[in-house]
């Protein structure tokens, strides 16, 4: 490992990537502490407290570890690159309903460009939607008598707000796509999983005192020890996930090239059984959390149909036996997994196109005929390795739930949490690691 480390920084390439990325994170930290203009930040983290105490810190404390504390202070980076995610997930659903996105999506890189357009348009109405609710739920709150979360009453003061929110969103929205092309790993993960990480040492503090303090000392180091098994257990199943592929071999035939004969050389197509990644447990979470949010600053309250679906959609009603028919929200929580799963698989990877260029380079699997026989036959492969993976995803995403729920011990360190930092770590070093093998150095997994 260590040697690794000392090889990336010894090749000028790869050390620039890192520092870049480096440099990048250090911006999203100093954002965090950088407040919006006009907000009485004492009221409203009084007020932050109190709901966070009422509700297990599950309405807004998920949002605000996704934002890495951003939420709790309402800095500029507040709504984070949620805006952006929510916007992925419409544009990548509507090319399945509209036909010319779905051809601009055949397009190649032109194509892609077009729709990465769209959807940082998007993403910035989206942040002006969710910044405009949560500036008018500012404007409107008096949680304490005669003292509201802004500085003054004035709507000039709720235009500064959403301007400060939305351009903090559109700035993250340009790192994390900076980090992708200028430095390692996925950019909008990496800043996911920073803000994750970011927020992991004051959970740790809060189970510290919450187990130990206010148990025995050996119940206190039971339930510590059943705490760490389970993290443990979770993140080895993650790695296990993202490491997991069905390799198929595939033929090439021999043929002449002047005098001298050419192929008959063997390779593999090597299929990921989490092949989706950390995607759609991303896109499922900020499914399920947009509505919450939004209701929250939108200042909605009382009984009613919409309080009912919201119930559905609050993880801390999944565990709550008083309201077991709440339940049926995890379950579509786990189908709305496993849909993203297939969903975005079917948009990275196409058997066909595959069938087809291995054909043309007079590839065959053995046993199964070049072109649609083939095609067929990796369709098939891939829908039973997707159903693997995804299973295994719902199992890391749930469990901590569950155990979140009977031990009411919120943490950043949940399945989602860990299924997002896990896999972002993972991915970075294995971009590191090809650049370091294609320079002839051993990589981080191999060393």
């Amino acid at each position: 490992m260590l040697e690794a480390i000392k090889n990336a920084f010894k090749t000028k390439e790869i050390r620039s990537k890192i520092l870049f990325t480096v440099a990048m994170i250090v911006v999203i930290r100093l954002g965090t502490a950088i407040p919006i203009p006009g907000m009485d930040l004492a009221n409203y983290q009084n007020w932050y407290q109190s709901l966070a105490g009422e509700e297990g810190n599950n309405l807004l404390g998920l949002l605000d570890r996704f934002t890495g504390g951003s939420f709790e202070r309402m800095s500029v980076f507040a709504l984070n690159i949620t805006p952006y995610i929510t916007a992925s997930i419409i544009i990548q659903l509507l090319t399945i309903a509209i036909p010319a996105l779905e051809e601009m999506q055949r397009d190649g890189e032109e194509g892609r460009k077009k729709l990465t357009k769209w959807t940082r348009f998007l993403t910035v109405g989206l942040a002006i939607l969710e910044g405009g609710l949560m500036a008018y739920g500012f404007y409107n709150s008096t949680p304490v008598e005669g003292e509201g979360f802004l500085i003054a009453r004035s709507p000039l003061l709720v235009v500064q707000i959403v301007a400060a929110l939305t351009a903090g969103s559109a700035f993250l929205m340009w790192v994390g796509e900076r980090i992708t092309e200028k430095g390692v790993g996925n950019g909008i993960s990496v800043v996911l999983g920073v803000n994750i990480i970011s927020r992991m040492p004051a959970d740790f503090m809060t189970l510290f005192r919450q187990f130990v303090f206010n148990n025995t000392v050996i119940q206190g180091i039971l339930i510590t020890i059943l705490i760490l098994a389970i993290v443990i257990a979770m993140v080895v199943l993650v790695v296990i996930l993202n490491s997991a592929e069905r390799r198929i071999p595939v033929q090439y035939a021999k043929k002449m090239q002047g005098r001298r004969m050419m192929g008959g050389n063997t390779a593999e197509i090597p299929l990921k059984v989490n092949t989706a990644g950390v995607m759609p447990v991303i896109f499922a979470m900020s499914l399920f959390q947009f509505p919450i949010i939004i209701s929250q600053f939108a200042g909605y309250e009382g009984p009613g149909t919409w309080q009912e679906i919201l119930n559905y959609l609050n993880q801390n009603m999944w565990v709550n036996p008083a309201a077991f028919r709440y339940t049926l929200g995890l379950l579509a929580y786990i189908g709305l997994m496993i849909f993203f799963a297939y969903f975005y698989t079917s948009v990275t990877f196409n058997p066909l196109e595959i069938a087809d260029n291995m054909k043309k380079q007079g590839g065959f699997i053995p046993g199964i005929r070049p072109g649609k026989p083939t095609s067929d036959y990796l369709a098939g492969i891939l829908k039973y390795i997707i159903f693997i993976g995804a299973a295994g995803l719902v199992i890391v995403a749930v469990v901590p739930i569950i155990f979140n729920g009977l031990f009411n011990a919120n943490v950043s360190f949940g399945g989602t949490s860990l299924i997002i930092v896990v896999s972002v770590i993972l991915d970075t070093l294995k971009q590191i690691e090809s650049q370091l093998v294609v320079r002839n150095y051993k990589g981080f997994l191999e060393g």
